[in-house]
């Protein structure tokens, strides 16, 4: 396979430098960018090597015929793209095509969508490195960018250090890894993508041969075809084991190296500036899951799934130290002799029989420690993990009592002068104890309200609390379930006979209970409501963690009070946003709920679903909804006297929270962050994010530089002129949840479309993730998981949750005066130019907008059987995707939709006429299944199709 350069002139080729001079199309065209090509000429060549070599094994395997039908494809897609052909010529070239044919074809794409991404990511880091040896300022998002910041205001006296240190008190930065449908790659596709990154890396900087004097294109040819000669995807649906696997494999490949770093950086810059202990004593980058506690419609997380989970979890970091440990007594050979050790260190020294001589004392603690940790793992796990050390010594009862013994290796060494050594292995082993713990990541427990109440109906009914605790009223329920809280009495006792739900509900609990027992409080930290609309359903999660012995609240505001696992409250729609704040100072005023509350360092967490808001009111209502309802919750706590930490429920595209994490956390309101956030990472992000150490630091400094200056300084921009703007965004916000509505509720059959149009219902029906793609068995939307609802939009291009509503909203206010259009678009201007919110809201949306194709959304559409019905919604979806270019020119003054964005322009660029043939292969196998032709051909060939789409697209759910 070739790169663009073979087929596409050179004045087409976008640079870092995009001009504002591109036409655009609303329907099926792309956009051409005149530009000069000496910034992006190392990629290009990259790719060109990439797709050569792609294309020698491609023919090498299986023979000139499908080299040229692949080739074909290739040449056509780019022919399509300068508008030399029509698009239905070529789904003519795949309408006819074997459906064994077509494997390899949908294989040579998408693989080609991975070596992309790959030189994507090496432009990137030669980019940012060619401007640090300019000599350029630090970009934004970067910590030394934020620091500078920071010492401007320091010197001019606005931040002291009883100020920082009191604005980050209980700073916490939390990533949370979700299993997702898209990111279906086997461990060995992971690896040898890895593998070619590093080999690539090699080769940008100049080198011909590895270290070890390998010839680094042979190297690249035979990861190539290992890449070709592996299945990129399953053959069965995943199972929560291998999810669980999957997002374990980040903390080897990444985490364990860039989390501890990127903490022990940042507390000793902070602390350089702001001299006091108690600034960020505890780590504020710690990893969190969802993978095995997510039980919201998903049946499969059962009891031995969270056992499975925390204990995975446990056996990963556990692993880790032990192989440290194992290299830190190799390395600390140290002489008694030649070295005065501590009394601490001689002390541990004598506590046990090692193997390693009396004259080396270190060697000695270490294996003391080895074998404390050795003897902890067995106790703790249901699996040896590797680097055992067995002794007659008593296990570690908690990480803290390993991470003792570590300081006083650390402070004997430091005795002696070897504070070269003790910053080496020992300071990240040191650092990662803090970070992981013995949990290694805090696993939250999600269910739906729904459940809840039945099952603590079925529990009341059993007790002989209340026998209709359901025919209650909410004022009835509150005061039931807080006397409940205030006793220790347990509602069941053993023996009891449940019905299955509630006896699966309370297994779970209980295995959390046992998890926080065994590996610590911050194993399961959160117990998450989905579907949050009242207090009860807060009480109600509290009533079933009290069951199990997770939350005792007799001693109400005395120190009995133990709470180990927050009640955490998730508002979705964007009728629960709008009451969340009401709901959560109604809670506040029961005094058990409070002392709770207090129990947990007066830290009360609420989660905002990005998901469901967006399903259900659209892209620009959701985002203001979302705006608003933290702006309240920000006063409910500062009323109520609690700190709040915000959860956002983010999923990798633009319609579900999504885009660059930096920008979408400066576009908090004031107060939202607060030194503490936490958001959800799921899908094929995670790989693009954290795949590898150079990635992951870029993009969790990112989260941390972000959350430095929203607690940190004035990033809202808007002073006096705020109430002003809130009532802008009220009302477009109104407008756009009217015409999303008047499409997506409100069009007779847009569900039929919506099914027809899109792979929705054969993302449920297909191998693709381990759970139901609807909460409930209907086929309403408002039942549709926001995932598949997101991820269908992507697949057949149209993006519809990115950005439908939003061309109306603009275009109906800016005609509504009563002060002229000009005058009402000036005041659109400059709170683009001025405020954060607003220019992320158009700035992702023209990334969504960039991505859309409706050329190929028209193809999809024929897949819908009523003529009609298909003419009139994809009508309306024509006319408003042309309406919201339109208004996103005028607003911000931009031709180009990605001119704030000169990546994702060389990458839709470069890349998207290759996801041509997917798009259209995609189609043709959709309307053979449909068409009843069930062949396992087709049915890998679809799921090869939306795994292609989703890599290539890099965060499609």
């Amino acid at each position: 396979m070739a790169e663009p350069s073979d087929t596409v002139p050179s004045d087409t080729v976008p640079s870092d430098n995009i001009p504002s001079d591109t036409a655009l199309s609303p329907i099926g065209a792309v956009q051409r960018t005149r530009v000069g090509r000496d910034a992006t000429e190392p990629m290009r060549d990259d790719i060109r090597l990439l797709g050569a070599i792609l294309g020698d094994t491609i023919r090498d395997q299986h023979g000139d015929e499908v080299f040229a039908l692949v080739e074909r494809a290739r040449v056509e897609s780019f022919r399509v793209r300068r508008s030399e052909i029509d698009r239905a010529d070529l789904a003519a070239m795949f309408a006819g095509l074997d459906t064994a044919a077509a494997i390899p074809v949908i294989r040579a794409f998408s693989h080609f969508a991975l070596l992309a991404n790959v030189a994507e990511d090496i432009h990137r880091e030669r980019r940012r490195a060619v401007h640090v040896a300019a000599g350029d300022p630090p970009p934004d998002s970067s910590l030394e960018a934020t620091y500078a910041k920071l010492d401007r205001l320091r010197a001019a006296g606005e931040l002291d250090t009883p100020a920082v240190t009191a604005a980050l008190a209980g700073a916490l930065v939390g990533p949370v890894i979700t299993a997702h449908p898209t990111e279906t790659r086997r461990r060995s596709v992971f690896t040898t993508q890895h593998r070619i990154t590093v080999l690539m890396r090699l080769r940008a900087a100049g080198h011909t041969t590895t270290d070890d004097g390998r010839d680094i294109e042979l190297q690249l040819r035979q990861a190539i075809l290992l890449l070709w000669q592996t299945a990129l995807t399953r053959l069965t649906r995943p199972q929560l084991t291998d999810e669980i696997k999957m997002g374990l494999r980040y903390y080897p490949a990444a985490f364990f190296e860039v989390v501890p770093r990127l903490n022990a950086e940042l507390r000793a810059a902070l602390r350089q500036r702001w001299p006091d202990p108690e600034l960020l004593a505890e780590p504020i980058l710690r990893m969190g899951s969802w993978i095995g506690g997510d039980r919201d419609g998903n049946p499969n997380v059962t009891a031995e799934v969270v056992r499975y989970a925390t204990g995975s979890a446990a056996f990963t970091v556990l692993s880790h130290y032990l192989g440290e440990l194992r290299e830190l007594g190799r390395e600390l050979s140290l002489s008694g002799r030649l070295v005065a050790v501590s009394p601490a260190l001689s002390a541990l020294a004598g506590a046990t029989a090692s193997e390693s001589g009396d004259d080396e004392p270190y060697r000695q603690v270490i294996d003391l420690i080895r074998a404390r940790l050795s003897a902890t793992a067995t106790g703790l796990l249901d699996r040896d993990p590797p680097d055992l050390l067995v002794l007659d010594v008593p296990a570690y009862r908690t990480a803290a009592e390993l991470r003792a013994d570590l300081d006083t290796v650390d402070a004997s060494l430091r005795g002696h002068g070897s504070s070269v050594l003790a910053d080496d292995r020992l300071a990240r082993l040191r650092e990662a104890v803090h970070a992981f713990g013995f949990h290694l990541s805090g696993l939250d427990l999600r269910q739906n309200s729904d459940v809840h109440e039945d099952v603590v109906a079925e529990l009341m009914a059993w007790a002989g609390v209340h026998p209709d605790y359901a025919g209650l009223g909410e004022d009835e329920r509150v005061a039931l379930l807080a006397a409940e809280l205030a006793t220790r009495r347990p509602l069941l006792r053993p023996g009891a006979v449940l019905s299955e739900v509630a006896t699966r509900e309370l297994g779970v609990l209980t295995e959390a209970a046992r998890a926080v027992a065994a590996f610590g409080p911050r194993a399961v930290p959160n117990y998450v409501i989905s579907m949050c609309r009242s207090v009860s359903d807060m009480l109600e999660a509290a009533v079933l963690l009290k069951e199990v012995g997770l939350l005792d609240g007799s001693g109400v505001a005395g120190p009995e009070v133990v709470n180990p696992v927050g009640v955490v409250p998730l508002f979705e729609t964007i009728d629960d946003l709008h009451r969340g704040a009401r709901i959560l100072t109604d809670a506040l005023a029961l005094p058990g709920y409070r002392a709770l509350v207090a129990a947990h360092g007066d830290t009360q967490e609420v989660m905002l679903g990005y998901s469901d808001s967006n399903k259900d009111g659209g892209y620009l209502a959701a985002n203001w909804a979302l705006y608003r309802a933290e702006q309240a919750l920000v006063d409910a706590a500062r009323a109520t006297g609690i700190r709040l930490r915000l959860f956002h429920g983010r999923g990798g595209t633009v319609g579900r929270g999504g885009g660059p994490s930096y920008e979408a956390i400066l576009a908090q309101p004031p107060g939202a962050v607060s030194g503490s956030l936490r958001l959800t990472e799921q899908g094929e992000v995670i790989a693009a994010k954290y795949a590898e150490p150079r990635a992951a630091h870029r993009n969790l400094e990112a989260l941390l530089a972000a959350t430095l200056e929203s607690t940190l300084l004035d990033v809202e921009g808007l002073g006096a002129d705020a109430e002003a703007a809130y009532a802008v965004l009220d009302d477009l916000a109104e407008r756009a949840e009217a015409a999303y509505a008047a499409l997506v509720h409100d069009t007779p059959g847009f569900v039929d479309y919506f099914t027809e149009s899109t792979p929705v219902t054969e993302i449920g029906e297909l191998n693709i993730g381990s759970r139901p793609t609807s909460r409930k068995p209907t086929a309403a939307i408002e039942d549709l998981r926001a995932i598949p609802w997101v991820l269908s939009w992507s697949q057949c291009r149209v993006m519809l949750p990115g950005w439908y509503g939003v061309g109306s909203a603009i275009e109906g206010w800016l005609d509504a005066g009563p002060q002229s259009r000009a005058d009402r678009l000036a005041v659109l201007r400059d709170l683009y130019r001025r405020w954060p919110f607003f220019t992320t809201v158009l700035s992702n949306m023209a990334q969504v907008l960039a991505k859309t194709d409706l050329g190929l959304a028209d193809r999809y559409a024929d897949l819908v059987e009523d003529p009609a019905l298909r003419a009139t919604v994809f009508g309306h979806i024509a006319d408003e995707h042309a309406r919201t270019i339109a208004m996103h020119q005028q607003v911000t003054g931009e031709q180009n939709l990605l001119a704030d964005n000169p990546g994702l322009a060389r990458s839709v660029f470069n890349r998207f006429p290759y996801l041509e043939p997917l798009n259209h292969l995609q189609v043709e196998l959709l309307r053979r299944y449909r068409a009843g032709d069930d062949d396992e051909q087709v049915r890998r060939g679809i799921l090869l199709t939306m795994n292609g789409l989703a890599s290539a697209l890099r965060n499609s759910g």
